[in-house]
């Protein structure tokens, strides 16, 4: 029996998939969001919102977490809830989620369009986080989409 293929027996709802996966976000964005702090990212990410303050950022990056949670559970609540596809749903997460907001939106919403897909060390650090990111987002997802 493939890890990949559809489980009929999760029987997952919308509203449970999409729960479960923003509570799993906000526990992968309360990682992702310490390193940035870490990094001196959060006035960057505030600046979505027309600030630059770093609880602003944390705030904003915390509400996008949720969100992306959510999408992912909806897609991953479709799957049999395993390790192998935690890892590798965890990881395709992380990176659509660098090319997405990291490489596309965030340049493009911060008027830095010369900034779109330009990797560099700040990029690749970038990378680290949404996989670590997407990883625990993954993980957690997992026991909320099984809890009853």
């Amino acid at each position: 029996m493939s890890t990949a293929t559809f489980d009929q027996d999760t029987n997952l709802s919308p509203t449970k998939a999409i729960t479960s996966g923003a509570i799993a976000g906000l526990a992968g964005g309360l990682v992702f969001g310490m390193m940035m702090g870490m990094m001196g990212m959060l006035p960057m990410v505030a600046r979505l919102v027309g600030q630059d303050s770093i609880f602003v950022g944390f705030i904003v990056h915390m509400v996008i977490s949720a969100f992306i949670g959510a999408v992912y559970g909806l897609i991953a609540g479709k799957f049999s809830l395993t390790t192998t596809n935690a890892l590798f749903g965890g990881v395709i997460n992380g990176f659509v989620w660098w090319v997405l907001g990291a490489l596309i939106l965030m340049p493009l919403m911060l008027g830095m369009s010369q900034m779109v897909f330009v990797i560099g060390g700040d990029q690749w650090m970038s990378l680290i986080g949404h996989l670590i990111y997407g990883l625990i987002t993954a993980f957690v997802f997992i026991p909320m989409a099984k809890r009853g």
